[in-house]
């Protein structure tokens, strides 16, 4: 599998929100590879990349269940539990959620990632 590089900023929620409306004003222009997806902090990324949940997208990415079923059953986890896991991934731009015939499929889109941290 190509290896899919998320480039992960980390910025206070002022500096975030200081950054987009710059961005809407026209008064910066985001570079091509600047990071596309932000946490508040390194402890942020943390949670949601947790080694458990580590596992989790090793797991959707070699195994490529076709349900979330079936991930339940592959991953030991609840599915009420996997959903809110996977929908946080997905909120980050991690995973996609395919819905396809009644069922979700989850699909890692990201394999790699960059932290890029400033003081």
């Amino acid at each position: 599998m190509k290896k899919n590089i998320m480039k992960i900023g980390v910025l206070s929620r002022e500096e975030y929100q200081k950054r987009t409306i710059a961005i809407a004003k026209g008064e910066i222009k985001p570079k091509e590879d600047d990071p596309k997806v932000f946490f508040e902090s390194m402890e942020s990324i943390g949670q949601v990349l947790s080694g458990q949940n580590q596992e989790l997208l090793r797991m959707i990415k070699d195994k490529h269940p076709v349900s979330l079923t079936q991930l339940e059953m592959l991953s030991g986890r609840k599915k009420s539990n996997l959903s809110r896991t996977l929908k946080t991934l997905s909120n980050y731009g991690i995973v996609d959620l395919v819905r396809e015939k009644g069922t979700v499929r989850p699909v890692v889109k990201a394999t790699d990632f960059r932290v890029e941290l400033s003081l």
